[in-house]
């Protein structure tokens, strides 16, 4: 609980909520005392077929089961913003043979966060990116995913809560602070609050738009995923 000098236990006690409830509160503009709101959406279920199609992908995923998983990666999957693209360099660069590949848990987080719909009728995964407000540089901001998130005063468990956030933008705090270790920084994201202050998000509840993408496209009838990248 954050502590307010002068003031009895129950008296911070009331001070701490009410900061919460400032922060986690969202106007009828979408703002949350100033950070840009970004709900969670999933259009999967307007086109029925593709709904399916992503069923099944996320059980192969989740059993790790490649064979299943391959029978919906397009053959000229795009996997980097160079020339390291098709199936064979995904199977490569994923290691898709390896009990602990990355991309079962890469790929089943993209797909556990919705999407929209393109004009083109692509899908486009995850919300965080395709719904991404083009105004707010995507390096310098993250999404916040969760309800309720708590903002920590330190990249800790037990550090005092300085508010609550739900499914608002925020920006990185890159600079000032104490330096935090690497292995912390992977765990914890810094962020910049209101009034100049910093608090930390445990980095399982925020998401960055460069993080990884999916887009699957109906082909001959068939809805293949043809890109799965990070980055920009």
């Amino acid at each position: 609980m954050v502590r307010f000098l002068g003031m009895t236990k129950a008296g911070a006690s009331l001070m701490a909520f009410v900061l919460g409830c400032v922060l986690a509160s969202a106007s009828p503009h979408g703002q949350a005392s100033g950070y840009p709101a970004l709900l969670p959406i999933d259009e999967a279920s307007q086109r029925p077929e593709f709904f399916s199609v992503r069923a099944q992908l996320q059980a192969a995923v989740a059993r790790r089961d490649w064979p299943a998983v391959r029978t919906v990666v397009h053959p000229k999957i795009r996997n980097t913003f160079g020339d390291d693209d098709g199936i064979g360099a995904f199977e490569r660069i994923w290691k898709v043979e390896s009990g602990d590949s990355p991309l079962w848990a890469t790929l089943g987080t993209v797909l556990a966060l919705g999407g929209t719909f393109d004009q083109s009728g692509n899908f486009v995964a995850p919300y965080v990116f395709s719904q991404w407000p083009g105004r707010l540089d995507a390096f310098d901001h993250v999404a916040v995913i969760g309800s309720r998130v708590r903002v920590r005063a330190a990249p800790r468990p037990d550090a005092d809560v300085l508010g609550l956030l739900s499914h608002v933008i925020v920006r990185r705090s890159l600079n000032g602070g104490e330096p935090i270790a690497a292995e912390v920084a992977e765990r914890w994201t810094r962020v910049a609050l209101a009034g100049g202050r910093t608090g930390f998000i445990s980095s399982a509840y925020v998401r960055s738009p460069v993080d990884y993408r999916a887009i699957f496209t109906e082909v001959d009838g068939r809805w293949q995923l043809m890109t799965l990248i990070a980055g920009d």
